[in-house]
């Protein structure tokens, strides 16, 4: 099961953190194997979705290089992934009403798998949840996942209502989960250290 899902998705690349860990700055820019951490993501994502968004704050010129469209938060003070995943559903309320969902990732999985999209809308329909998300070695990553755009008005008043728990407010509705093998590589592996960082470098490149 790999390739473009078959119900129309638009990708957004969540890359709108602070990378405290990482010393500040777009850790989805860090080199990885020759290139940004973010054009591993782009690449792998491309493929299954519809067209893709960048959530970013900030100057968004500094992103110009992938050709995306950018959006940024509309809730102040770096409210976290799911002011990301409102940014998006509002983007295609805006610009591609006809779809109906939002494909999540994090901006800092450079090993997201091929059939991630076509997965998510598998166990999703066969739940009969309006929700989707990945797991791997038994945890689940609720930044990753499917979103329907006739939430986001809902999603709109949990942020106002200082909601900032993707996972809480997932689980709400009823989220159903996909299960990813975690060996060789947990396709979700994030890069939050430098050491991170390392270890992405040695498995991207094959090293012993």
């Amino acid at each position: 099961m790999t390739g473009r899902a078959e119900t129309p998705t638009i990708g957004l690349i969540l890359a709108g953190g602070l990378a405290r860990r990482m010393g500040g700055g777009d850790k989805a820019l860090k080199p990885l194997a020759g290139r940004p951490i973010l054009a591993h993501v782009v690449d792998r994502l491309r493929g299954q979705c519809d067209g893709l968004l960048l959530n970013a704050n900030g100057d968004p010129a500094r992103l110009a290089a992938f050709g995306l469209p950018v959006v940024a938060d509309t809730v102040p003070d770096f409210a976290g992934p799911l002011a990301g995943v409102l940014a998006g559903l509002d983007w295609i309320a805006a610009h591609r009403p006809q779809t109906g969902w939002l494909l999540s990732v994090a901006a800092d999985t450079p090993f997201i798998p091929g059939d991630l999209a076509a997965r998510l809308h598998h166990v999703r329909v066969a739940a009969g949840t309006p929700l989707a998300c990945a797991a791997s070695a038994g945890r689940q990553h609720h930044a990753i996942g499917l979103w329907p755009v006739a939430l986001r008005e809902d999603l709109r008043e949990a942020l106002a209502a200082g909601e900032r728990r993707l996972g809480r407010w997932a689980q709400g509705h009823g989220v159903a989960v996909a299960e990813w093998p975690a060996e060789p590589i947990d396709p979700f592996f994030n890069v939050n250290t430098p050491e991170d960082l390392a270890e992405a470098e040695r498995l991207a490149t094959g090293a012993n």
